[in-house]
């Protein structure tokens, strides 16, 4: 335990718990500063590349009643995937931290950020704004971007709830959650969150997508970021509600319990709640059914409620780090 604890962890405590402390931080701030790497070094579109690699291999062209063969050879290779992420992650871990406070703090950031977007999300839901001001056309081209549904035929209030919603979905998936894991894993769980989330929106279809049945070859994707996201999720939401001044705990759990997915329903539900607006996908669920639409003012409030998840976040991630190294250096 302790061979592994300094393999996982080296350094004195009080030094390693300054430069975790401060890494998220600082990862955040070259985030919105600098935005995203150039995808040639960007480590979430290389995992995107060998999932969309190995996606092209195991999942069948026409839809199959049972499969459990795709099944397992999809499980493993998401295994595999899940292997080479840890170990990567670990070892630039271990070396960043063997460097000097200073140094390992700024290399452990520029690590950890691309893990994390939340300039990028931010800055593209309110361009559908822009966008949607300018014509409905514009509007729906923006948002393809940020969602895999069909936007054709979506009218302007449902692009903008369509924007809204993945503002508070991807929240969790790009900020809240990574950080999460990071808290409590380092680097390794950052890194394997994102591989899971990536395998997810890749993989985790229960039907045809792209030419190819999904719905064996995903399956194990799909649960797997389920339960990486279950806690995350339900933070995510917490905070919504905390920066909209609390929300009735019952009504979130009610609304949330509306949408599909055990976990995107609860930062999208909190989102409604917040604003006091309906959020809606055609045919599939309505959140705060009773409340207005969405209009134009509502998708930057929505943005400002997420810039105070951001901020309530960093506290948190430190007390959890905090808490985890104790827990490290006693066991």
């Amino acid at each position: 335990m302790d061979s592994l604890r300094s393999v996982l962890l080296p350094g004195t405590g009080a030094a390693l718990f300054q430069v975790l402390l401060w890494c998220p931080l600082l990862a955040l701030a070259v985030d919105w500063w600098l935005g995203e790497p150039p995808a040639a070094w960007h480590p979430v579109v290389w995992m995107g590349k060998a999932l969309q690699w190995w996606g092209d291999r195991l999942a069948p062209t026409a839809p199959v009643a049972e499969d459990f063969k795709t099944f397992w050879r999809s499980a493993l290779v998401w295994c595999a995937l899940a292997a080479i992420v840890l170990i990567v992650a670990g070892v630039a871990q271990y070396l960043a931290l063997t460097l000097h406070a200073f140094l390992a703090t700024a290399l452990l950031a520029l690590l950890l950020k691309p893990l994390l977007a939340w300039r990028m999300l931010r800055d593209e839901v309110l361009a559908v704004e822009v966008a949607l001001g300018q014509s409905l056309a514009e509007g729906r081209s923006r948002l393809s971007r940020l969602v895999s549904r069909d936007v054709s035929a979506l009218s302007a209030q449902e692009v903008r709830e369509s924007a809204i919603e993945s503002l508070a979905e991807n929240l969790n998936d790009s900020v809240v959650a990574p950080l999460f894991w990071f808290a409590l894993l380092g680097l390794p769980g950052a890194a394997l969150y994102r591989l899971a989330n990536t395998a997810d929106a890749m993989w985790g279809y229960p039907g045809m997508r792209g030419g190819r049945y999904w719905q064996w070859a995903g399956k194990w994707a799909a649960r797997a970021d389920d339960v990486l996201s279950w806690v995350p999720a339900r933070i995510t939401a917490l905070l919504l509600a905390a920066g909209a001044r609390g929300l009735p705990l019952a009504t979130l759990m009610r609304q949330a319990g509306k949408t599909p997915s055990p976990n995107s329903g609860w930062p999208m539900a909190a989102m409604a709640l917040a604003l006091n607006v309906r959020l809606a996908k055609p045919g599939v669920y309505a959140l705060n059914a009773a409340a207005r639409s969405p209009g134009p003012l509502d998708t930057r409030r929505a943005a400002r409620y997420c810039d105070n998840v951001v901020l309530m976040l960093l506290p948190l991630v430190a007390a959890v780090q905090g808490l985890v190294l104790l827990v490290c250096r006693g066991a």
